[in-house]
């Protein structure tokens, strides 16, 4: 009996070193791509790549909207639009809201299933440069991880910088500068407060909020962002 069970354990040793070693891998190539985009712009997501394969099994010529510009411009009322709608305690916080994602924790545990995120700003980024947009524990925790990696390398305007040219903001329509094109016709940087505040109203759902434009809920959210503006204090 021993004669079997040593060879039998000797794989499973080794196999769950390969796993080890394969894991430690994935995270070392996580924070060699988070180190490199300290300093040079992101070319495409995780979240463009999948948004493009969808586009294109409709047409494939679609091709997505975006344009990356420097954080000086960007509308200040962009910024503070977005944090107020996304993340109020952005510039506190190192990269995890705790109360946010035990509220979230909470819900989910009732709902039995995961559905709501509790995600900052940072987290958003993390999952929308490297992720897929799967609810489950297990991508949660990597978020987490490479959120850790974004906190230890960056700064807050960095991370705000990246996060304001790389989220989703419609249908194929990637980065302030593209949705203010996209839906206003004008520049990033000319974004005033009542525009800012409508295109942070899409972003929980920036697909389905994008083609409605106007609703009573969306009308709403963007008064409630509006208010909040005015003291939000951005990097």
């Amino acid at each position: 009996m021993s004669a079997a069970v040593a060879p039998l354990r000797r794989w499973l040793w080794r196999a769950a070193l390969l796993a080890a070693l394969a894991l430690l891998a994935l995270q070392l190539w996580f924070f060699g791509w988070v180190l490199v985009w300290r300093w040079v712009d992101p070319g495409e997501t995780a979240f463009m790549r999948a948004e493009l394969a969808r586009l294109q099994e409709k047409n494939p010529k679609a091709r997505l909207s975006y344009q990356w510009v420097d954080y000086d411009r960007i509308s200040n009322q962009l910024k503070r639009a977005v944090i107020s709608a996304e993340d109020a305690r952005f510039t506190e916080h190192e990269g995890v809201d705790w109360e946010a994602l035990q509220k979230a924790y909470e819900t989910n545990l009732k709902r039995g299933r995961p559905a709501r995120g509790g995600s900052t700003i940072s987290q958003q980024l993390a999952k929308n440069l490297f992720l897929s947009g799967e609810r489950s524990y297990v991508r949660k925790a990597q978020e987490l991880l490479i959120t850790w990696m974004i906190e230890l390398l960056w700064d807050k305007r960095r991370i705000l910088e990246v996060y304001l040219n790389v989220v989703e903001w419609g249908e194929g329509v990637f980065g302030a500068q593209a949705a203010a094109r996209y839906y206003y016709g004008i520049d990033a940087a000319r974004l005033d407060a009542e525009r800012a505040a409508r295109l942070a109203a899409y972003l929980p759902s920036p697909r389905r909020y994008g083609r409605l434009r106007s609703s009573p809920y969306l009308d709403g959210r963007t008064a409630a962002i509006l208010r909040y503006m005015p003291g939000t204090s951005v990097p």
